[in-house]
């Protein structure tokens, strides 16, 4: 799960991160209020969407005046913004962040994420703040400095040590600044069960103190149960509508930008069934899996959601029994057909418990377009088939 910029801020503040004052608004007239109640006399004018590269799109400006705040509010308020992480549809701009002016005298790279082939949290620095990190890594990766956190140890001050010394800090204040503010980091990183904490960037001020000017931080769905003031601040806006409607049935959805939907029981052999349509030569145009507690209403729940993609031209349901039956499925399949407007081809293999069961309920169901794939192979070039045809 994933929170906005204004969000992160509001835990830096509860760890000791310093960062500018700032206040969150959701209208042009509110964000002149907030620009008033700061002070100025310069402000950032920020988008608040879930997604990097927000100042190459537009979507954060300097106002160095009043007017200039509500003039810059009108147009990022509303807006689609279109971002390297965005994807060409990009987002809607619904909140803005209006925030003090700082003083920068140098920027950085600060992120806590999850090293898994070490296993350990991995802490990532850089002297090249403000840029996007992927291209620092392919251009200058030299300039990235990667200090891994063994939990059983915890942060000590020579990991601290090890970051100030890459980013070439030499004054022995700022030293000890960069040391305290990363064991913050890490703290609030291990707290909270965080996927990934990014600072970028991470400014030092004339004062030779530092100060998170962004933030983005992602969190560990599984853990949510643990952290309820962290999911609160869930903005389902910022989702995917279908992934959270799918959610609430228990289904795992992501949608893709494929021909073929796909319906398949346990994540691993999603990804095989992904793997073997594409192999056959077509293209998935989701991931969908129906878990283990699978019944006639969440499958019917899981064609409505496939369906809603005008891209599907056939849908392709790979289901191997075991905790979830065949004869469920198969049930799903001809509720599906009673509730909703199955138009596209759907092509079946079964194989597991009550996979005999369930062949006899298709067959007895007289579904026109229905299609019976005898394996995996079969089924997913059956799909393939009758996607092209379509």
């Amino acid at each position: 799960m994933n929170i906005h910029e204004y969000q992160a801020k509001q835990i830096f503040k509860k760890y000791g991160i310093p960062t500018p004052k700032g206040i969150m608004v959701e209208s042009v007239k509110d964000a002149v209020i907030a620009a008033q109640e700061l002070g100025g006399p310069i402000w950032v004018v920020k988008a608040q969407i879930h997604a990097g590269g927000r100042g190459l799109g537009g979507g954060v400006k300097l106002a160095k005046s009043l007017d200039e705040v509500e003039k810059l509010a009108n147009e990022i308020l509303g807006m689609t913004l279109v971002t390297h992480q965005t994807g060409p549809e990009g987002k809607l701009v619904q909140k803005l962040y209006i925030e003090d002016g700082a003083d920068i005298q140098a920027e950085y790279y600060l992120s806590v994420v999850l090293d898994r082939k070490l296993e350990m949290p991995l802490i990532m620095a850089s002297t090249e703040g403000g840029m996007n990190i992927e291209d620092v890594a392919e251009n200058t990766p030299e300039k990235i400095v990667t200090v891994p956190v063994d939990p059983a140890v915890g942060f000590m001050s020579f990991h601290g040590r090890e970051l100030a010394f890459g980013l070439g800090l030499i004054d022995k204040d700022e030293q000890k600044n960069m040391i305290r503010l990363a064991s913050k980091l890490y703290k609030l990183y291990m707290d909270n069960d965080a996927e990934m904490i990014e600072i970028n960037p991470l400014i030092k001020t004339g004062k030779g103190e530092f100060m998170a000017l962004d933030g983005k931080m992602g969190f560990d769905n599984s853990a949510l149960g643990r952290h309820p003031e962290i999911a609160a601040m869930r903005d389902l806006s910022e989702e995917d509508p279908d992934e959270v409607e799918a959610a609430k049935y228990g289904l795992s959805y992501v949608a893709l930008d494929g021909e073929i939907g796909c319906m398949v029981n346990g994540a691993g052999l999603a990804m095989g069934t992904m793997d073997t349509i594409n192999h056959m030569g077509g293209t998935p145009a989701n991931f969908l899996d129906v878990g283990g507690s699978a019944n006639a209403e969440t499958v019917a729940k899981g064609f409505e959601i496939i369906l809603k993609n005008p891209k599907v031209k056939a849908i392709f349901v790979n289901i191997f029994g075991g905790i979830v039956r065949c004869d469920r499925i198969a049930n799903g399949i001809i509720e599906a057909t009673k509730i909703t407007d199955v138009n596209v081809p759907v092509i079946v293999r079964l194989d597991g418990t009550n996979a005999p069961e369930a062949a006899e309920i298709l067959k007895n169901a007289n579904i026109a377009n229905l299609i019976v794939g005898d394996d995996l192979g079969d089924g997913a070039a059956k799909a393939v088939e009758a996607a092209a045809k379509a």
